[in-house]
């Protein structure tokens, strides 16, 4: 995962990101990526649940 935190607290799930940071152009080249689980997770401590979370911005334009 890329600037994701999770943490699992009885039944509730809080995702933690940090949207100053970036990862550089996604592949199609028409966002910056912020935050990726980078395909569908487990959430720990509950393996039958699944996430999935892109966050992303729009690139400066040129």
């Amino acid at each position: 995962m890329k600037n994701v935190e999770m943490k699992l607290e009885g039944n509730i799930l809080t995702i933690t990101v940090d949207v100053s940071k970036e990862f550089g152009l996604s592949s199609s080249g028409k966002s910056v990526i912020i935050a990726s689980t980078e395909g569908n997770q487990s959430v720990e401590g509950k393996e039958e649940v699944k996430i999935g979370l892109n966050v992303y911005k729009k690139p400066p334009q040129s």
